[in-house]
């Protein structure tokens, strides 16, 4: 192996908090806040890495997200993976439904395997004891947005058929999205019109991310625009609904349609309407999740505790003494 090569290797590990961290653990903070954490070397060690983060909750993905073939989840992975969660303090746990399902497909062979997908995703998500399975709703290209959403629920229904889900802690999260040409979920509205269709099915909420919100059009910069994107988020789906917020900045204009994240106070939504988020007592029920990029080592650290530098922790503890 060249001295490059080898250089390049050492890098890209070296963005992995189990190899970089030292010292005292950062203390987690006033809100339940988390990032997308990596299951290299097994699913289980996720949870150190949240911890070693700082991170009081996080998000994984179950299995690869871009390919058909599911995970091997080992009994022993499981009990592990509670163990560390018990131990550590760190709820709820969040997964991420791969990139790869589209229950609104209408190539049959594709619908097929996005059912098995999404049922194997259930089982591990039930396996792990997770709290939330985020899903984003699909294409309903070849159909009416309509038939695509009745076919999403259908399809849930099916891939859930026989495993009680109304017996666990287990919901499934619908996800708004940036809002591209066929996609489900580009506005409140249809996540709300989602979520009636999915209530008599399974136990439903919904994950709102403040990037897709934003390059779909509405502003959540400006004062008045936050205020009325969040009137509009209660009318719709619900502010109480809302079990988990991805919290994103963006690369892209708003309006632009475009799904690439940024560090959080880095892109064009910047700091303020993570603090106004933060802060807002109708969200303090949620639980905060960055997908932020890893450029350098400690990219994930530096996102986490910007996002917990910005809450107001004397207003919080007023308010927890008058509670």
């Amino acid at each position: 192996m060249s001295a490059e090569l080898t250089e390049r290797k050492h890098k890209l590990n070296m963005k992995d908090v189990l190899l970089w961290s030292q010292g005292e653990v950062p203390a987690p903070g006033p809100r339940r806040i988390g990032i997308h954490t990596s299951t290299a070397g097994g699913v289980e060690r996720a949870a150190e890495r949240a911890y070693r983060l700082g991170a009081n909750t996080f998000q994984i993905f179950s299995s690869s997200p871009r390919q058909w073939k599911p995970y091997g989840l080992g009994k022993s992975q499981c009990l592990e993976m509670r163990r560390l969660r018990d131990k550590y303090g760190i709820a709820p746990l969040v997964i991420h439904t791969s990139y790869l399902v589209n229950l609104a497909s209408a190539t049959a062979e594709f619908h097929c395997k996005s059912v098995e997908s999404f049922r194997g995703e259930l089982q591990r998500a039930l396996a792990l004891c997770a709290e939330y399975l985020v899903l984003h709703p699909g294409s309903f290209r070849g159909r009416s947005r309509e038939e695509g959403l009745e076919l999403v629920a259908r399809s849930i229904a099916e891939a859930a058929q026989g495993l009680e889900l109304e017996n666990s802690n287990l919901r499934i999260l619908i996800e708004n999205t940036a809002g591209a040409e066929f996609s489900l979920g580009g506005s409140f509205e249809q996540v709300a019109h989602l979520l009636e269709y999915l209530k008599p099915v399974c136990p439903v909420g919904a994950c709102i991310d403040t990037c897709h919100t934003h390059v779909c059009g509405y502003d959540i910069v400006s004062e008045a625009g936050w205020q009325d994107t969040m009137r509009q988020l209660d009318q719709t789906v619900g502010l109480g609904n809302v079990l988990v917020w991805h919290c994103n900045d963006a690369k892209d204009q708003r309006g632009s349609r475009r799904d690439r994240h940024e560090h959080i106070g880095q892109g064009t939504i910047g700091l303020e309407p993570f603090r106004r988020l933060l802060n807002d007592e109708r969200a303090e029920h949620a639980a905060f999740i960055a997908e932020t990029p890893i450029d350098h080592a400690r990219d994930d650290l530096r996102n986490i505790e910007a996002l917990k530098s910005l809450v107001n922790v004397k207003q919080t503890s007023a308010r927890k003494k008058r509670a």
